[in-house]
């Protein structure tokens, strides 16, 4: 029965690839709403399919599956190592099963602001980090770091959070990553690890007090009907990882492959400027503002927080990841300080 099972399971797996691998058709997964004006990952992956599309004369097409439509985020990591899919935006999370050290990019508080997390992942760091995903992997291609959305937020049902004293006793939904779960500890809340198709419902009936997420998905979760407070924290920046399957990109040809980081380099530029957009509207912070109490933090406020929250993350990167891990976060350190030392077209 075993020997069936395992065979009925080798043929099924070679359906999928052949069903989703077309040699010049790139098979795109993500997991968000397929609507390119209303997600950060649908407009990266819209204008990518564009671009290549017309760049390779329809030598190389696109079909994007968005809403989970092939699996979850986790899933599509695999498919695209398999080559059942041929791309995918994976967030941190999702990512960190196949690759653990992306946890280092969850170094709390580090932005100023958006432009500095723009020269990071663009600069040599963003570099470094996909030499090492490629080289840990084996068999994808990193092409860029996409916006999820901006910086997280934090919202609850209890109280305004303005200083750290505030967080006491909240209990906020965090992803399953061990990173997110001692931030939120050392900040003094109760971290609550919940999938995301529960956190609505756990909102709701209480099982969980907040959550946090970028401005955005906030927005459109509509955890404003279930949330009474939101602070502006700024303490995450946590960018999609945007991944090709080696064999694929390797199989094609030297002008298909530039158009292909053309485009790749135009999707990750229009998930930044739709999240801002986004941020900046109705569907953003200026429509939440009419629905939640909002607070933004003072520097002394943030400085605070930050300095619960970052010895609690390295002393986790430490203790729990290797020493590879260690050096990239140092790396990353050294990018976000010049970064946000750096001021705009100076």
């Amino acid at each position: 029965m075993k020997t069936v099972l395992k065979g009925l399971a080798v043929a099924a797996s070679l359906l999928a690839t052949s069903a989703y691998a077309d040699g010049g058709t790139i098979k795109f997964g993500h997991d968000n709403k397929t609507d390119p004006f209303e997600n950060p990952a649908h407009a990266c992956t819209a204008v990518f399919s564009n671009l290549v599309t017309a760049g390779t004369n329809g030598s190389v097409t696109v079909e994007v599956f968005g809403s989970n439509q092939l699996g979850s985020a986790a899933e599509h990591v695999q498919q695209v190592r398999d080559g059942i899919l041929q791309a995918t935006l994976t967030s941190t999370g999702a990512l960190a099963s196949y690759y653990p050290r992306i946890d280092v990019l969850n170094l709390p508080f580090a932005f100023s602001g958006n432009a500095a997390t723009y020269s990071v992942f663009d600069g040599d760091f963003g570099k470094a980090l996909a030499a090492d995903i490629e080289a840990e992997l084996g068999d994808v291609v990193v092409l860029g770091f996409p916006d999820t959305g901006g910086f997280f937020a934090v919202t609850n049902s209890e109280r305004p959070i303005a200083d750290l004293e505030d967080f006491d006793g909240i209990r906020i939904r965090t992803m399953t990553l061990p990173s997110h779960q001692k931030i939120i500890q050392a900040l003094g809340a109760e971290a609550y690890p919940l999938s995301w198709g529960e956190v609505y419902s756990g909102l709701q009936t209480g099982v969980i007090d907040g959550q946090m997420n970028p401005v955005p998905i906030i927005s459109f979760a509509n955890f404003a009907e279930v949330q009474k407070y939101m602070t502006l924290t700024n303490h995450l920046f946590s960018p999609y990882t945007f991944m090709m399957n080696r064999d694929f990109y390797e199989g094609l040809s030297e002008s298909e492959q530039a158009t292909v980081r053309t485009a790749a380099e135009n999707c990750v530029a229009a998930s930044r400027g739709l999240s801002r957009i986004i941020e900046a509207s109705d569907r953003g912070l200026a429509g939440l503002m009419d629905k939640i109490e909002v607070t933004a933090l003072t520097d002394e406020q943030r400085a605070a927080m930050a300095g619960a929250a970052q010895p609690a993350f390295e002393a986790h990167v430490s203790e729990n990841m290797d020493e590879k891990a260690g050096e990239l976060l140092g790396m990353f350190k050294s990018a976000v300080e010049d970064a946000n030392a750096a001021g705009y077209l100076q």
